[in-house]
């Protein structure tokens, strides 16, 4: 029987970018819209973003054949093609997957905890009520919704790279709602891991195909929010959510 998984798979989240700088402003300042002047899709490493990118492209270089992907499949958002790029990845080599995107926000895309209520309090009230997985904002996308899509993109990947080693580039929700996939997880048990901390930027998540693993073998955690790449390198480890706690 094909195998049906990668022999290994690997989840990145994206370097820090100038977005996730210009939140942490915002915030700080109390203010209600983050400023940036692009689109989220076009948002950029900050520099210490490609630093980190840098120093796991080094990390990854380092290890043994055998220890290294095969195949790059990243979000075809900005932040994650220059990390993908700047780990070493060809860009003729790099696979876009527009599955692997952000989380959409809609309406509240930009706005800080304060401008969501501010501006949208039937949001807030809303998403309280709800919760985070199920709650859809106007014009964007619950984690029901990039689970739907990640299911799949899952079975893409299952499809066509079974048995290689495989690395994802993507976004923070993105690495937690994989795992919820893969894992078998109920939402309880995801939201309770999103609450322990956010992903840093650049850190692995890393899973190793067991043969035993099911009927069909499966695969089985090995790492998570696994940043001493970045640590062994100098480079700076920061982990700030990609959009506000209230929106995320």
């Amino acid at each position: 029987m094909q195998q049906r998984w990668p022999e290994r798979l690997w989840i990145v989240r994206h370097g820090e970018s100038r977005g996730n700088v210009a939140r942490d402003a915002a915030q700080a300042a109390r203010s209600h819209r983050i400023e940036t002047l692009d689109r989220d899709v076009d948002v950029p490493l900050s520099d210490r973003g490609e630093a980190q990118a840098r120093a796991l492209g080094r990390w990854f270089a380092d290890q043994p054949e055998a220890e290294r992907p095969e195949v790059v499949l990243a979000s075809p958002y900005r932040r994650a093609r220059q990390t993908a790029v700047l780990m070493g990845t060809p860009p003729a080599d790099l696979i876009f997957d527009e599955r692997l995107r952000e989380k959409e926000f809609g309406i509240l895309d930009r706005l800080t905890r304060y401008g969501i209520e501010a501006e949208h309090p039937q949001q807030a009230e809303l998403r309280r009520a709800l919760g985070k997985f199920y709650h859809r904002p106007p014009g964007g996308e619950s984690w029901c919704d990039v689970i739907l899509r990640l299911r799949s993109a899952l079975d893409t990947i299952s499809l066509h790279y079974g048995g290689a080693r495989v690395l994802i580039v993507a976004h923070q929700v993105v690495v937690l709602c994989l795992r919820y996939l893969i894992e078998g997880m109920t939402e309880e048990q995801i939201l309770a891991i999103d609450r322990e901390g956010d992903v840093a930027n650049c850190s692995v998540t890393a899973y190793a195909h067991d043969p035993s693993a099911g009927p069909r073998g499966g695969l089985v955690l090995q790492r998570y929010n696994f940043v001493a790449p970045l640590l062994e390198e100098g480079a700076p480890v920061t982990a700030e959510p990609d959009a506000p706690m209230a929106a995320r």
